[in-house]
């Protein structure tokens, strides 16, 4: 009898062990710093959701910028195997591989909700794992600002020529758009920014909208605030290195793209009211604050300048002029619903 109960609970403990399900703890780092909503939210919620659609076998650690120390270094530390996974935007990467550029925005580009049609429907997606698995990554939508504004100026552009010689922060390809239109382009640190523009060191800039605008101050001291151009859809994005990605099970990889996919929408949401809320108590605080449109002298100018940098870029990278060129013939398709829908729809009701 005791031999049986012996046998018994051996066979318990075997069965127990055997239906045991494995747990995979993954890492993930983000260029952003823990209290920066709602781009930090979007890799907490998607870590959530992937754990609890798994019942607990998938498990993601996130690490800040705070804590890695290397806020632009995502990408090499995904693809180097230090991290699992990465939250961050694609246009940061543009020194390394231009062509990840148009997968964050691009200046008078395609709209957040056009960008995600072109990405599930339109051949984007396919075309972001073609350019990431040069690196060894996946790559997926992570979350929309919408459409990102022109930025802070102490005082009003009429022309061209007042562009000419002001000093503005405004990084990346909007910066090349603006320098050869005449701007002195400058990088500062975002602890900074609100101290150069009080004190009259830098003119403008640009950061990203009221949602996170509001928190800098910007609208204190700079009393024009320009709608956008040069970021219509600033999509983040989530990276996941390509032998741990492939080396999960099927359903596993099922609930992490789907947890990345349903984050992606949820920031693109949650900024949208966020914008909305900061925007009204600027309004309320600040009702000296002017929005203005650039004339159309300044849009041409900013025009001209993209295009003619676009083709100066393609010339050099088929893969990036493969992706402009997949766009651009999207938005030929999508720009006339959007003009019958949503602009019409606004135009006719305000």
């Amino acid at each position: 009898m005791r031999n049986l109960v012996k046998i018994l609970v051996i066979v318990s403990l075997v069965v127990s062990f055997s239906s045991a399900k494995k747990v995979y703890k993954l890492k993930m780092a983000t260029t952003w710093g823990p209290t920066l909503s709602p781009l930090f939210d979007a890799a907490v919620n998607m870590a959530k959701m992937a754990e609890e659609m798994s019942n607990g076998e998938l498990k993601i650690r996130i690490d800040a910028a705070n804590k890695h120390k290397a806020p632009f270094g995502v990408l090499d530390m995904v693809k180097g195997g230090q991290y699992d996974l990465g939250h961050s935007a694609s246009y940061y990467w543009k020194g390394k591989d231009i062509a990840t550029l148009p997968f964050t925005s691009m200046p008078f580009g395609l709209t957040a909700p056009e960008q995600y049609a072109w990405f599930y429907y339109g051949g984007g997606l396919e075309l972001m794992q073609k350019v990431y698995a040069r690196h060894n990554l996946y790559s997926y939508p992570g979350g929309s600002t919408g459409v990102q504004m022109g930025g802070w100026f102490r005082k009003e552009i009429n022309s061209v020529d007042d562009l000419n010689g002001i000093k503005m922060r405004i990084p990346g390809f909007a910066g090349e758009i603006m320098a050869k239109l005449g701007v002195q382009v400058t990088n500062i640190a975002p602890g900074e920014l609100y101290t150069a523009l009080e004190r009259n060191n830098i003119d403008a800039l640009e950061w990203v909208g009221p949602s996170m605008d509001i928190n800098m101050g910007f609208h204190k001291v700079a009393p024009y605030y320009y709608t956008g151009w040069h970021e219509p859809a600033s999509e983040m994005h989530f990276m996941v290195n390509k032998k741990v990605f492939d080396k999960l099970p099927k359903h596993l990889q099922a609930i992490l793209e789907n947890s990345m996919k349903l984050a992606a929408y949820n920031m693109y949401a949650q900024n949208y009211d966020m914008n909305a809320t900061a925007w009204k108590k600027m309004k309320e605080e600040y009702p000296s604050i002017q929005v203005k449109t650039f004339p159309k002298e300044v849009m041409d100018a900013m025009k001209k300048a993209n295009k003619e940098l676009r083709e100066e870029l393609s010339a050099k990278s088929p893969e990036l002029k493969e992706v402009l060129d997949s766009q651009d013939e999207y938005i030929k398709k999508v720009r006339e619903w959007t003009k019958m829908s949503d602009y019409l729809y606004i135009k006719d009701n305000i």
